[in-house]
């Protein structure tokens, strides 16, 4: 990376960049080192790990740069941060339990950030949930941060009649030809169903992966069914894709253990 950041003989892609410029493709690797994973890939996940640790060398460099920090300082503040926040394996605080670690470790976080004075303006509470996270990952963080603090449902039943009073909101927007403002209470509503998939221990994230994945996998099977009659999607009526998509959420059914 330092002989492609080199004025004159680097690349000169690689001269004009930045961290701004740099930030979406580190994104992007780390949703292709997931997707590998989702896949149970391993021979991709090998190669995309690469391509995630180049995003660090990266940034390093370009930090470097500039005189702020170099990559052996991100391995010795990640290597800091691992040995404080692992007091029972490098510490005194031995044979502690799975759950005893999880408090253990968010007390040291916890006691870590107020060392920080947070951003202006910003809620002490929920400070520290990056905005560049996706719009699902960063609601299930501010939901928890809120939880910790008192400010949550104690019954997935309520969050689920929130949901509903969500939905009602939006038939009345829509019924009165207002848009926006039933898209605004889409969101709502979205945020209401991470909620619902915080309190049911699932990573609303991971489960609407999970979603799209089956969505491909039964469209696949109606573009199949399709193909067998010589016809396309776009030469079907909607009742008949729904009827063979019905067909193959049977044939799952039926796989399944």
């Amino acid at each position: 990376m330092a002989a492609l950041r080199t004025p004159g003989s680097g690349c000169p892609w690689d001269l004009e960049q930045n961290f701004a410029t740099v930030a979406p493709y580190t994104l992007e690797e780390a949703y292709e080192v997931a997707d590998a994973i989702d896949r149970g890939d391993l021979v991709d996940l090998c190669d995309e790990l690469g391509d995630l640790l180049l995003q660090v060398v990266f940034h390093a460099r370009m930090a470097q740069e500039q005189g702020a920090f170099e990559f052996g300082d991100v391995v010795l503040a990640i290597t800091e941060k691992l040995r404080r926040r692992h007091p029972h394996v490098f510490g005194d605080a031995r044979g502690a339990t799975p759950d005893e670690v999880k408090r253990l470790w968010d007390r040291i976080k916890a006691e870590e950030k107020a060392a920080r004075p947070a951003p202006a303006g910003v809620s002490k509470a929920l400070s520290g949930v990056p905005v560049a996270l996706p719009a699902l990952t960063r609601a299930l963080k501010l939901q928890t941060k809120a939880g910790k603090v008192g400010f949550d449902w104690n019954d997935p039943l309520a969050v689920l009649a929130k949901i509903r009073e969500e939905a009602d909101e939006i038939e009345v927007e829509i019924r009165a030809g207002a848009k926006a403002d039933a898209s605004a209470e889409v969101g709502d509503l979205l945020f209401a169903v991470v909620n619902l998939a915080r309190h049911l221990d699932a990573d609303p994230e991971a489960i609407l992966r999970a979603a799209n994945l089956k969505f491909e996998r039964r469209f696949g099977a109606i573009e199949a069914a399709l193909a067998a009659q010589g016809r396309t999607p776009e030469q079907s009526t909607l009742a008949e894709m729904d009827a063979l998509w019905n067909a193959a959420k049977a044939a799952e059914k039926l796989k399944q253990p």
